[in-house]
């Protein structure tokens, strides 16, 4: 163990993350697949060794009982619109009604509360078995976009707030620039709450974000890594998209962009530039295999390869895409395209990773009224490696040694679970279980869930409650 007051490779606090070993009933991870009795041992905040049917177990080793699964990963966040879960349904509205709701609650959160609401919402995605979080963070700045004493205030608060709540977070700090694009292709001033997105330009964006202080590998601080994030062709335009992806570039961080979420934004691209999201993302040199193009719902053939051909990851985030009726995308031609897949809660209509996993499948099923476009095994790794990678935690996400020590026990004698056949429990886990099935969870070596009880926040409903409750009044 670490001296107390060092810090580990990961980040984390050393001391909170003493040698300890795990006995698993069953692991399931993209390294080995599914194994019984794998022992689990970890020397500081990483694993040492891996021995699946194990025989000789040490003695102190804690019996998992259940599935053993590597940290999922929640490859795009908006931390304040959990506060619209249910609100934005009692009319029917489109995403563009949501949208202005969704500026509402932006126009209300000043630092001290969104403390309280990211803190809370980032335990509840502990909770449900979430070990690192992609933020895709965009509210920079006090009401009418005046800048507060530290630029960067909301996003330390942000980082701040899920080390409170004992995850890992990449802050892909985002550039916003302009309030949309007209159906004519018209550039549209922001406006209203949206002041408090925007920078001036993508120069005086890189020059905030810089205070920031990025170390090696994007390493920000404690359990924190910084990213970069094009909004979207609709908040910045092409001319500017050059110093973000340089930024991204300059520091070898990952680099996301929302991407063809809804047709209209295809169609005022088109109008505007002449071409399609896709294709302007790819002419500013956006795309490449640190990148993330959330939502990729209404691609041509021509975006698909693109996507494919440049080893970009497609994050999904099929919850939100369905309560706000985006569409379902291509997930599988995208995937034989080579685009790797990747999951996000995005606006937290819920959070369970489980289910956005299988809703990628469900989805292809309803698109194509055929069944069987992806196992459960490419669906838990686009939950597990494949969404650590996209956020610059390519050692995070399996069990292996020297990946970061992080577990996920799924329990398997719930009424969702109970039942089912040990040659395919991943795919009954996948397919059946939810985020109320997860029971344990481990970060770095350290205990943040037991039993279901996150360890660091007593009682996570009433914060949520609280907080919430505060924001909307």
């Amino acid at each position: 163990m670490s001296p107390p007051g060092r810090t580990s490779e990961s980040g984390l606090p050393a001391e909170a993350a003493p040698d300890r070993a795990w006995l698993a009933e069953l692991a399931w991870s993209p390294g080995f697949g599914l194994r019984a009795n794998v022992l689990l041992e970890a020397t500081g905040d990483r694993f040492s060794r891996v021995t699946p049917d194990a025989e000789q177990i040490p003695a102190g080793a804690v019996r998992l009982p259940g599935l053993t699964l590597p940290g999922l990963a929640n490859a795009h966040s908006h931390a304040f619109h959990r506060a619209l879960r249910g609100i934005t349904q009692a009319s029917r509205g489109t995403f563009w009604t949501w949208r202005e709701r969704m500026y509402e609650v932006a126009q209300r959160i000043d630092p001290d509360g969104y403390l309280e609401l990211a803190r809370a919402v980032y335990a509840e995605m502990a909770l449900a078995g979430v070990t690192c979080v992609g933020e895709f963070h965009y509210l920079h700045h006090g009401q009418g976009g005046v800048p507060y004493a530290d630029p960067n205030e909301m996003g330390r608060t942000l980082m701040r707030a899920a080390a409170e709540a004992g995850l890992r977070i990449t802050l892909l700090d985002t550039c916003y620039l302009a309030g949309g694009l007209g159906q004519d292709g018209a550039q549209l001033p922001l406006a209203g709450p949206q002041l408090r997105f925007g920078d001036g330009d993508s120069a005086r964006w890189a020059a905030r974000v810089e205070e920031l202080a990025v170390g090696e590998s994007g390493t920000l601080g404690p359990g924190a890594k910084a990213g970069a994030a094009i909004h979207s062709v609709r908040a910045v335009p092409p001319a500017q998209m050059g110093e973000v992806v340089g930024w991204s570039h300059r520091h070898g961080v990952p680099l996301h962009a929302h991407l063809s979420e809804q047709v209209a934004e295809n169609t005022a691209c088109l109008a505007a530039y002449g071409a399609t999201p896709a294709a302007v993302l790819n002419e500013a040199g956006a795309l490449g295999p640190r990148t993330s193009l959330v939502h990729a719902t209404h691609l041509t053939r021509p975006d698909i390869r693109l996507l494919g051909e440049s080893r970009s990851h497609a994050c999904f985030c099929p919850t939100t895409e369905a309560d706000l009726a985006d569409g379902i995308g291509p997930a599988s031609r995208l995937a034989a395209a080579g685009a790797a897949l990747t999951l996000g809660s995005d606006s937290h209509a819920v959070i369970d990773l489980l289910e956005e996993a299988r809703r990628v499948e469900l989805d292809e099923r309803l698109a194509s009224r055929e069944r069987g476009h992806f196992t459960a095994a490419e669906l838990a790794t686009a939950a597990t490696s494949a969404g650590h990678a996209s956020l610059g935690w390519p050692d995070a996400g399996q069990l292996t040694p020297g990946a970061l020590a992080d577990l996920v026990v799924v329990r398997l004698d719930s009424v969702r679970t109970a039942g089912l056949a040990p040659a395919s429990v991943l795919e009954s886990v996948i397919f059946g279980a939810t985020a109320a099935d997860i029971r344990d969870v481990i970060i770095g070596g350290r205990e943040i869930v037991r039993d279901g009880q996150h360890q660091l926040l007593a009682d996570v409903p009433a914060a949520l409650q609280s907080v919430i409750t505060a924001v909307l009044d």
